[in-house]
Protein backbone atom coordinates (compact mmCIF):
# COMPACT_ATOMS: atom_id res chain seq x y z
CA UNK A 1 0.00 0.00 0.00
CA UNK A 2 2.82 2.65 0.53
CA UNK A 3 4.28 1.80 -2.67
CA UNK A 4 1.03 2.42 -4.34
CA UNK A 5 1.20 5.66 -2.70
CA UNK A 6 4.95 6.56 -3.02
CA UNK A 7 4.53 5.84 -6.70
CA UNK A 8 0.71 8.28 -7.21
CA UNK A 9 2.56 10.69 -5.34
CA UNK A 10 5.77 10.50 -7.81
CA UNK A 11 3.03 10.35 -10.79
CA UNK A 12 1.55 13.55 -9.26
CA UNK A 13 4.86 15.91 -8.87
CA UNK A 14 6.17 14.63 -12.49
CA UNK A 15 2.66 15.65 -13.42
CA UNK A 16 3.11 19.39 -11.44
CA UNK A 17 6.48 19.60 -13.03
CA UNK A 18 5.82 19.12 -16.36
CA UNK A 19 2.82 21.77 -16.16
CA UNK A 20 5.09 24.33 -14.52
CA UNK A 21 7.41 23.64 -17.68
CA UNK A 22 4.57 23.94 -20.11
CA UNK A 23 3.48 27.34 -18.55
CA UNK A 24 7.34 28.47 -18.33
CA UNK A 25 7.81 27.70 -22.36
CA UNK A 26 4.54 29.57 -23.08
CA UNK A 27 6.13 32.52 -21.05
CA UNK A 28 9.03 32.16 -22.99
CA UNK A 29 7.48 31.82 -26.39
CA UNK A 30 5.39 34.83 -25.70
CA UNK A 31 8.23 37.18 -24.72
CA UNK A 32 10.58 35.98 -27.34
CA UNK A 33 7.53 36.76 -29.60
CA UNK A 34 7.15 40.42 -28.74
CA UNK A 35 11.08 41.26 -28.65
CA UNK A 36 10.80 39.70 -32.38
CA UNK A 37 7.89 41.87 -33.18
CA UNK A 38 9.52 45.07 -31.95
CA UNK A 39 12.31 44.49 -34.10
CA UNK A 40 10.40 43.90 -37.67
CA UNK A 41 7.74 47.12 -36.62
CA UNK A 42 10.88 49.17 -36.34
CA UNK A 43 11.99 47.62 -40.07
CA UNK A 44 8.74 48.36 -41.69
CA UNK A 45 9.26 51.60 -43.29
CA UNK A 46 12.69 51.11 -44.77
CA UNK A 47 11.56 47.75 -46.15
CA UNK A 48 8.69 49.39 -47.83
CA UNK A 49 10.74 52.04 -49.51
CA UNK A 50 13.35 49.84 -50.47
CA UNK A 51 10.57 47.35 -52.35
CA UNK A 52 8.88 50.75 -54.12
CA UNK A 53 12.14 52.31 -55.14
CA UNK A 54 14.78 49.73 -55.44
CA UNK A 55 13.29 46.09 -56.70
CA UNK A 56 10.36 47.95 -58.36
CA UNK A 57 11.94 51.09 -59.44
CA UNK A 58 9.20 53.44 -59.29
CA UNK A 59 10.23 56.58 -59.75
CA UNK A 60 9.89 58.86 -56.08
CA UNK A 61 6.73 61.36 -56.40
CA UNK A 62 4.52 59.41 -59.10
CA UNK A 63 0.76 58.60 -57.71
CA UNK A 64 1.56 54.75 -58.53
CA UNK A 65 4.74 54.68 -56.28
CA UNK A 66 2.87 56.90 -53.32
CA UNK A 67 0.15 54.26 -53.52
CA UNK A 68 2.01 51.25 -53.71
CA UNK A 69 4.68 52.29 -50.60
CA UNK A 70 1.22 53.13 -48.64
CA UNK A 71 0.43 50.27 -49.33
CA UNK A 72 3.43 48.12 -48.65
CA UNK A 73 3.87 49.53 -45.39
CA UNK A 74 0.33 49.96 -43.96
CA UNK A 75 -0.65 46.04 -44.45
CA UNK A 76 2.03 44.46 -42.35
CA UNK A 77 1.93 47.91 -39.65
CA UNK A 78 -1.60 47.41 -39.37
CA UNK A 79 -1.50 43.39 -39.44
CA UNK A 80 1.30 43.60 -36.68
CA UNK A 81 -0.76 46.13 -34.30
CA UNK A 82 -3.64 43.78 -34.55
CA UNK A 83 -2.23 40.56 -33.54
CA UNK A 84 -0.41 42.37 -30.67
CA UNK A 85 -3.90 43.64 -29.38
CA UNK A 86 -5.98 41.32 -30.12
CA UNK A 87 -3.15 39.04 -28.05
CA UNK A 88 -3.42 41.24 -25.13
CA UNK A 89 -7.34 41.57 -25.15
CA UNK A 90 -7.58 37.77 -25.96
CA UNK A 91 -5.46 37.41 -22.36
CA UNK A 92 -7.61 40.06 -20.55
CA UNK A 93 -11.10 38.64 -21.99
CA UNK A 94 -9.83 35.65 -20.25
CA UNK A 95 -11.05 37.36 -16.82
CA UNK A 96 -14.11 39.17 -18.66
CA UNK A 97 -16.08 36.68 -20.27
CA UNK A 98 -19.92 38.04 -21.10
CA UNK A 99 -21.38 35.95 -18.43
CA UNK A 100 -18.95 37.35 -16.13
CA UNK A 101 -19.80 41.30 -17.19
CA UNK A 102 -23.85 40.20 -16.95
CA UNK A 103 -23.24 39.02 -13.61
CA UNK A 104 -20.94 42.73 -12.75
CA UNK A 105 -24.03 44.61 -14.54
CA UNK A 106 -26.86 42.86 -12.64
CA UNK A 107 -28.98 44.41 -10.18
CA UNK A 108 -26.57 47.63 -10.51
CA UNK A 109 -28.73 51.61 -10.56
CA UNK A 110 -29.41 52.41 -13.96
CA UNK A 111 -27.01 55.60 -14.32
CA UNK A 112 -24.06 53.76 -12.57
CA UNK A 113 -24.99 51.04 -15.02
CA UNK A 114 -24.57 52.97 -18.05
CA UNK A 115 -21.33 54.09 -16.95
CA UNK A 116 -20.21 50.29 -15.90
CA UNK A 117 -21.39 48.71 -18.93
CA UNK A 118 -20.07 51.30 -21.60
CA UNK A 119 -16.81 50.74 -19.86
CA UNK A 120 -17.00 46.82 -19.91
CA UNK A 121 -17.79 47.15 -23.79
CA UNK A 122 -14.49 47.94 -24.75
CA UNK A 123 -12.84 44.88 -23.52
CA UNK A 124 -15.84 41.83 -23.56
CA UNK A 125 -16.29 39.98 -27.14
CA UNK A 126 -18.68 41.55 -29.45
CA UNK A 127 -20.19 41.40 -33.26
CA UNK A 128 -23.26 42.04 -34.86
CA UNK A 129 -23.58 38.45 -35.47
CA UNK A 130 -23.31 38.14 -31.15
CA UNK A 131 -25.92 41.39 -30.72
CA UNK A 132 -29.19 39.34 -29.71
CA UNK A 133 -27.09 36.44 -28.27
CA UNK A 134 -25.91 38.85 -25.69
CA UNK A 135 -28.82 41.31 -25.71
CA UNK A 136 -31.09 37.88 -24.22
CA UNK A 137 -28.60 37.27 -21.67
CA UNK A 138 -28.81 40.96 -20.89
CA UNK A 139 -32.61 40.68 -20.26
CA UNK A 140 -32.50 37.41 -18.93
CA UNK A 141 -30.46 38.63 -16.24
CA UNK A 142 -32.49 41.77 -15.34
CA UNK A 143 -30.33 44.56 -16.52
CA UNK A 144 -32.06 47.23 -17.67
CA UNK A 145 -33.13 48.20 -21.06
CA UNK A 146 -31.11 51.73 -21.02
CA UNK A 147 -28.03 50.17 -19.16
CA UNK A 148 -27.76 47.22 -22.05
CA UNK A 149 -27.94 49.56 -25.11
CA UNK A 150 -24.53 51.61 -23.04
CA UNK A 151 -23.45 48.17 -23.80
CA UNK A 152 -24.36 47.20 -26.89
CA UNK A 153 -23.82 50.66 -28.28
CA UNK A 154 -20.01 50.81 -26.89
CA UNK A 155 -18.77 47.08 -27.72
CA UNK A 156 -18.66 47.80 -31.25
CA UNK A 157 -17.53 51.26 -31.49
CA UNK A 158 -14.80 51.55 -28.72
CA UNK A 159 -13.40 48.41 -29.57
CA UNK A 160 -10.01 47.95 -28.49
CA UNK A 161 -9.12 47.58 -32.50
CA UNK A 162 -10.25 50.63 -33.09
CA UNK A 163 -8.12 52.48 -30.31
CA UNK A 164 -4.84 50.32 -31.18
CA UNK A 165 -4.86 51.31 -34.72
CA UNK A 166 -6.22 54.79 -33.98
CA UNK A 167 -3.43 55.09 -31.59
CA UNK A 168 -0.65 53.64 -34.29
CA UNK A 169 -2.10 55.82 -37.12
CA UNK A 170 -3.03 59.01 -35.71
CA UNK A 171 -1.15 59.41 -31.83
CA UNK A 172 -2.65 59.98 -28.34
CA UNK A 173 -4.39 62.57 -28.75
CA UNK A 174 -6.83 61.10 -31.30
CA UNK A 175 -7.46 58.21 -29.94
CA UNK A 176 -7.95 59.22 -26.30
CA UNK A 177 -10.29 61.91 -27.78
CA UNK A 178 -12.32 58.99 -30.09
CA UNK A 179 -12.26 56.58 -26.34
CA UNK A 180 -14.07 59.57 -24.22
CA UNK A 181 -16.55 60.78 -26.78
CA UNK A 182 -17.51 57.00 -27.83
CA UNK A 183 -17.93 56.00 -24.09
CA UNK A 184 -20.06 59.57 -23.50
CA UNK A 185 -22.01 59.00 -26.94
CA UNK A 186 -23.16 54.92 -25.43
CA UNK A 187 -23.50 56.66 -21.31
CA UNK A 188 -25.60 59.31 -22.73
CA UNK A 189 -27.48 57.13 -25.35
CA UNK A 190 -28.42 54.48 -22.72
CA UNK A 191 -29.41 56.67 -20.57
CA UNK A 192 -31.50 58.28 -22.80
CA UNK A 193 -32.99 54.83 -24.42
CA UNK A 194 -33.67 53.94 -20.35
CA UNK A 195 -35.84 57.35 -19.78
CA UNK A 196 -37.88 56.40 -22.72
CA UNK A 197 -38.87 53.37 -21.14
CA UNK A 198 -39.40 51.91 -24.57
CA UNK A 199 -39.71 47.79 -22.88
CA UNK A 200 -42.64 47.33 -24.19
CA UNK A 201 -41.50 47.39 -28.13
CA UNK A 202 -39.00 44.23 -27.04
CA UNK A 203 -40.22 40.95 -28.70
CA UNK A 204 -42.88 39.41 -25.84
CA UNK A 205 -40.93 36.53 -26.68
CA UNK A 206 -37.59 37.93 -24.78
CA UNK A 207 -39.35 38.42 -21.57
CA UNK A 208 -40.30 34.67 -21.32
CA UNK A 209 -37.14 33.53 -21.47
CA UNK A 210 -36.23 31.10 -18.45
CA UNK A 211 -32.87 32.77 -16.62
CA UNK A 212 -30.39 30.34 -16.64
CA UNK A 213 -30.30 29.59 -20.67
CA UNK A 214 -26.80 30.65 -21.29
CA UNK A 215 -23.66 28.47 -20.08
CA UNK A 216 -21.83 30.04 -17.74
CA UNK A 217 -18.71 31.22 -19.75
CA UNK A 218 -16.73 32.29 -16.74
CA UNK A 219 -13.07 31.20 -17.49
CA UNK A 220 -12.49 30.19 -13.64
CA UNK A 221 -8.93 28.58 -12.11
CA UNK A 222 -6.86 29.88 -15.77
CA UNK A 223 -3.34 29.74 -14.58
CA UNK A 224 -0.82 32.34 -16.85
CA UNK A 225 -0.21 29.64 -19.58
CA UNK A 226 -3.57 29.11 -20.19
CA UNK A 227 -4.62 32.73 -20.35
CA UNK A 228 -1.34 33.03 -22.87
CA UNK A 229 -2.78 30.41 -24.43
CA UNK A 230 -5.98 31.98 -24.82
CA UNK A 231 -4.66 34.95 -26.21
CA UNK A 232 -2.74 33.18 -29.09
CA UNK A 233 -6.07 31.34 -29.82
CA UNK A 234 -7.64 34.63 -30.18
CA UNK A 235 -5.13 36.12 -32.60
CA UNK A 236 -5.72 32.73 -34.61
CA UNK A 237 -9.27 33.57 -34.97
CA UNK A 238 -9.90 36.57 -35.13
CA UNK A 239 -7.25 38.38 -37.54
CA UNK A 240 -7.69 35.10 -39.51
CA UNK A 241 -11.43 36.43 -40.01
CA UNK A 242 -10.79 40.23 -40.42
CA UNK A 243 -7.39 40.35 -42.77
CA UNK A 244 -9.03 40.83 -45.50
CA UNK A 245 -11.05 43.49 -44.88
CA UNK A 246 -7.91 44.94 -43.53
CA UNK A 247 -6.20 44.36 -46.85
CA UNK A 248 -9.41 45.69 -48.70
CA UNK A 249 -9.09 48.59 -46.21
CA UNK A 250 -6.02 49.55 -47.11
CA UNK A 251 -6.15 48.97 -50.91
CA UNK A 252 -8.84 51.48 -51.00
CA UNK A 253 -6.87 53.89 -48.45
CA UNK A 254 -3.86 53.25 -50.52
CA UNK A 255 -5.79 54.54 -54.14
CA UNK A 256 -6.93 57.70 -52.12
CA UNK A 257 -3.69 58.80 -50.99
CA UNK A 258 -2.32 58.15 -54.13
CA UNK A 259 -4.78 59.13 -56.78
CA UNK A 260 -7.20 61.58 -55.28
CA UNK A 261 -6.12 65.30 -56.05
CA UNK A 262 -4.74 67.19 -52.66
CA UNK A 263 -8.39 69.79 -52.02
CA UNK A 264 -11.08 67.53 -52.75
CA UNK A 265 -11.56 65.77 -49.56
CA UNK A 266 -11.63 69.38 -48.15
CA UNK A 267 -14.27 70.41 -50.37
CA UNK A 268 -16.60 67.37 -50.08
CA UNK A 269 -15.86 66.51 -46.11
CA UNK A 270 -14.12 69.82 -44.89
CA UNK A 271 -15.37 72.03 -42.50
CA UNK A 272 -16.72 74.64 -44.59
CA UNK A 273 -19.76 72.26 -45.60
CA UNK A 274 -22.03 72.29 -42.70
CA UNK A 275 -23.74 69.45 -44.45
CA UNK A 276 -20.50 67.10 -44.89
CA UNK A 277 -21.04 65.69 -41.10
CA UNK A 278 -24.63 64.39 -41.91
CA UNK A 279 -23.96 63.05 -44.94
CA UNK A 280 -20.76 61.36 -43.29
CA UNK A 281 -23.11 59.48 -41.07
CA UNK A 282 -25.85 58.81 -43.59
CA UNK A 283 -23.10 57.50 -45.80
CA UNK A 284 -21.62 55.32 -43.17
CA UNK A 285 -24.93 53.48 -41.84
CA UNK A 286 -25.13 51.10 -45.23
CA UNK A 287 -21.38 50.54 -44.95
CA UNK A 288 -20.60 46.86 -43.82
CA UNK A 289 -16.98 47.15 -42.36
CA UNK A 290 -15.17 47.02 -38.87
CA UNK A 291 -12.86 49.40 -37.12
CA UNK A 292 -9.73 46.78 -39.47
CA UNK A 293 -11.05 47.59 -42.88
CA UNK A 294 -12.61 51.81 -41.97
CA UNK A 295 -9.46 53.41 -40.43
CA UNK A 296 -7.00 52.56 -42.93
CA UNK A 297 -9.48 54.69 -45.56
CA UNK A 298 -10.01 56.66 -42.72
CA UNK A 299 -6.42 58.16 -42.50
CA UNK A 300 -6.19 58.68 -46.36
CA UNK A 301 -9.43 61.02 -45.81
CA UNK A 302 -7.92 62.80 -43.55
CA UNK A 303 -4.16 62.76 -45.87
CA UNK A 304 -6.69 64.88 -48.29
CA UNK A 305 -7.54 67.05 -46.51
CA UNK A 306 -10.86 65.55 -44.92
CA UNK A 307 -11.87 67.44 -41.70
CA UNK A 308 -11.54 65.57 -38.43
CA UNK A 309 -14.61 65.82 -36.95
CA UNK A 310 -16.64 64.96 -40.40
CA UNK A 311 -14.02 61.77 -40.84
CA UNK A 312 -14.32 60.63 -37.12
CA UNK A 313 -18.30 60.50 -37.73
CA UNK A 314 -18.48 58.95 -40.95
CA UNK A 315 -16.41 56.15 -38.85
CA UNK A 316 -18.75 56.03 -35.74
CA UNK A 317 -21.25 55.45 -38.45
CA UNK A 318 -19.68 52.45 -39.91
CA UNK A 319 -18.87 50.96 -36.84
CA UNK A 320 -21.64 51.37 -34.05
CA UNK A 321 -24.47 51.90 -36.81
CA UNK A 322 -24.09 49.35 -39.32
CA UNK A 323 -26.66 48.20 -41.31
CA UNK A 324 -26.32 44.24 -40.34
CA UNK A 325 -26.36 44.81 -37.36
CA UNK A 326 -29.70 46.50 -36.91
CA UNK A 327 -31.26 43.95 -39.08
CA UNK A 328 -30.22 41.12 -36.77
CA UNK A 329 -31.38 43.22 -33.68
CA UNK A 330 -34.81 43.16 -35.39
CA UNK A 331 -35.07 39.43 -34.21
CA UNK A 332 -35.69 41.25 -30.83
CA UNK A 333 -36.84 44.34 -30.91
CA UNK A 334 -39.71 46.41 -32.51
CA UNK A 335 -39.24 49.06 -35.44
CA UNK A 336 -39.93 52.16 -32.89
CA UNK A 337 -37.30 50.89 -30.31
CA UNK A 338 -34.70 50.47 -33.42
CA UNK A 339 -35.56 53.63 -34.72
CA UNK A 340 -34.91 55.56 -31.14
CA UNK A 341 -31.85 53.49 -30.63
CA UNK A 342 -30.51 55.26 -34.39
CA UNK A 343 -31.32 58.46 -33.53
CA UNK A 344 -30.26 58.62 -30.16
CA UNK A 345 -26.91 57.49 -31.14
CA UNK A 346 -26.90 58.82 -34.75
CA UNK A 347 -27.72 62.49 -32.95
CA UNK A 348 -24.82 61.56 -30.38
CA UNK A 349 -22.29 61.06 -33.38
CA UNK A 350 -23.33 64.18 -35.30
CA UNK A 351 -22.93 66.27 -32.13
CA UNK A 352 -19.11 64.76 -31.82
CA UNK A 353 -18.73 65.69 -36.09
CA UNK A 354 -19.89 68.82 -35.32
CA UNK A 355 -17.80 69.59 -32.08
CA UNK A 356 -14.36 68.21 -33.71
CA UNK A 357 -14.90 70.19 -36.50
CA UNK A 358 -15.08 73.17 -34.06
CA UNK A 359 -12.40 72.69 -32.02
CA UNK A 360 -9.60 71.20 -34.64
Amino acid sequence: MDAVRGEALTLEVRCDLMCMLRRALSVLKTGTALVLWWFVYRLLQPAADFVTYRLLSLPPGTHLASSVSFFLFDVPKVLMLLVLIVFGVGVIRTFFTPERTRQILAGKRESVGNVLAASLGIVTPFCSCSAVPLFLGFVESGIPLGVTFSFLIAAPMINEVALVLLFGMFGLKVAGLYLATGLLIAILAGWTIGRLRLERHVEPWVYELQGGANADLAEEHLDWGMRLARGRTAVREIVGRVWPYVVAGIAVGAGIHGYVPEGLMASFMGKGAWWSVPLAVVLGIPMYSNAAGIIPVVQALLEKGAALGTVLAFMMAVIGLSLPETIILRKVLRWPLIAAFVGVVGTGILLVGFLFNLIF
